[in-house]
């Protein structure tokens, strides 16, 4: 027998409705006594984000927040959350939000007190073990939207304001150590990113289910993730209090993250680029390129997708499946083209350059080169 892997399965997940409750409880229960709330700026002011400060604070653990998070983090927001942890003398990250917050809280638990540079954590070979575990802040996730699955991830994603170029990266002690999906915390998105973050764990599930690297367990759940978001994301679109199907979706999501350590591909090593460049959201342009990187795709993956689509209960196979995806981003609201969200054509040298650099092309099916990498990003203008 010649087939060798390695695989890690998450963290302690506390899910249900009204579990955000328990957060004090939490921290506590995980030794923090000081810690740092990490949010966006929108968030920030919200009802939700401050009765999880109210209850930090009756519990005698503060109120501290930081919330000078951009849409893509990088290392600019990083080194102002550090400076926040510093002088506040914390004990650890509550990482509370989207992606941007789940990430951008994770490098401040990770670099406040690192003597390497984040770029030389990249997640590259062993150069995680560049960093001090020991040094690294204990983590608690309270995701507040349904899509990156960030809260069940040993990584963060920071994008190099310089060179614009997005980083994934990667230490085991990242895993928060407790995390808690409440959906109740998701009813107030916006219908725009309840779209885009429930695209972004269907690309998660479909890129892990076609990667072509050996993980059958990451390959069961990622089928049945995308079967919750075939399910559950248009209902949720339709109506924003429908909690069981939000429930369905932060599972969705959390699946996703899971499944994708078997690999991703082609949708995140086009949406990285044009994410840092143009600033897009990452789940929207996953959801942009999906159908054109499924084309591409066509010949390694169509028996894959014949099968996905009969457990799924769509007929007609990758034509049925195909169709079933451009029907979802209708619903939704999707643009059509990445020029729809300003990419110019005459950056594509520059984007598939960028792509070709991105760790998720090694997941692809179909081998990327810089002439079909190119003509895929064509296709998607």
């Amino acid at each position: 027998m010649t087939i060798r892997a390695n695989w890690s399965y998450p963290t302690a997940i506390k899910f249900g409705a009204g579990r955000i409750a328990e957060l004090a409880e939490q921290c506590k229960a995980v030794g923090l006594e000081r810690p740092l709330l990490v949010t966006d700026k929108a968030l920030a002011a919200l009802p939700i984000t401050q009765a999880a400060l109210d209850q930090l604070d009756a519990a005698g653990l503060g109120r501290a927040v930081f919330s000078e998070v951009d849409p893509n983090p990088n290392e600019t927001n990083m080194a102002d959350g550090i400076a926040a942890y510093k002088a506040g003398g914390h004990d650890g990250v509550i990482c509370f939000g989207g992606g941007s917050a789940l990430d951008l809280g994770k490098m401040i638990a990770l670099m406040h007190d690192q003597t390497v540079s984040v770029w030389d954590l990249e997640d590259i070979g062993d150069w995680w073990t560049r960093a001090d575990g020991s040094k690294i802040a204990p983590i608690i996730a309270v995701p507040t939207t349904a899509g990156t699955g960030s809260e069940v991830g040993r990584a963060g994603v920071l994008t190099n304001s310089q060179t614009h170029k997005k980083k994934i990266i990667f230490h085991p002690k990242l895993l928060p150590a407790v995390t808690i999906c409440d959906p109740e915390l998701t009813v107030g998105m916006p219908k725009f990113i309840t779209a885009g973050t429930g695209m972004d764990a269907l690309a998660h599930c479909l890129e892990a289910y076609c990667s072509p690297f050996y993980h059958p367990m990451s390959q069961g759940i990622a089928l049945e993730g995308m079967r919750l978001v075939f399910e559950n994301l248009p209902k949720v679109y339709a109506d924003p209090n429908d909690l069981e199907a939000r429930a369905h979706m932060m599972s969705a999501a959390a699946m996703g993250a899971v499944a994708f350590q078997k690999g991703l591909g082609a949708i995140h090593s086009l949406s990285h680029p044009v994410g840092a460049v143009y600033g897009t959201h990452h789940g929207t342009t996953n959801a942009v390129v999906m159908p054109m990187v499924l084309d591409f795709n066509r010949a390694a993956i169509e028996d894959r997708i014949e099968k996905a689509a009969a457990y799924l209960g769509i007929a007609g196979g990758f034509d049925g499946f195909r169709a079933r995806v451009m029907e979802l981003r209708a619903t939704l609201g999707i643009p059509e083209t990445l020029t729809a969200m300003g990419v110019e054509a005459a950056r594509l040298d520059e984007l598939t350059e960028m792509a070709l650099e991105d760790p998720s092309c090694g997941g692809n099916p179909v081998e990327m080169t810089r002439e079909n990498t190119r003509a895929l990003f064509e296709a998607c203008l």
